[in-house]
């Protein structure tokens, strides 16, 4: 078996890793494969094809890990309307109890909602679902 194809195999490997497990850092490393696969193709000496893809491969992984980091961070699930699709939805209340929740009526059900601002509770309105606290709608003024 050629050393190219021990490239093009330990990338594909490395693919199907990835998609059982999901961590996009593996693609990085099968482009740094690959890379080792072509320097095998071009004539390179084992040696120099480990280093191609080591640098490739750990640059690729590098570049990805910078671009990551300058990104903001993901909301918790509990907050973010990528997971939660009642994240934003409107809401009514009409009474705030003397201990802070209210009684709200979302989605044919009764839900107990808390203010987001502790300031809040006592003037009723129209509100807005910030997060869900377990069964607790987590509201804010609209």
């Amino acid at each position: 078996m050629s050393e190219s194809t021990i490239w093009w195999l330990l990338a594909g490997v490395a693919v199907a890793v990835e998609l059982v497990t999901g961590t996009f850092y593996l693609l990085m490393i099968a482009v740094g494969f690959v890379a080792g696969a072509i320097a095998a193709h071009l004539g390179l000496a084992l040696v120099g094809q480990i280093l191609v893809a080591a640098a490739v491969g750990g640059g690729a992984v590098a570049a990805w890990h910078w671009q990551r980091s300058k990104s903001p961070a993901p909301l918790p699930a509990n907050a973010n309307r990528d997971v939660n699709l009642d994240i934003g939805e409107p809401v009514q209340v009409s009474q705030w109890n003397p201990d802070g929740t209210a009684t709200v009526k979302f989605r044919g059900a009764n839900w107990t909602a808390v203010a987001a601002d502790p300031s809040e509770p006592g003037n009723p309105g129209n509100f807005r679902i910030k997060e869900m606290l377990g069964n607790r709608l987590v509201i804010e003024r609209l």
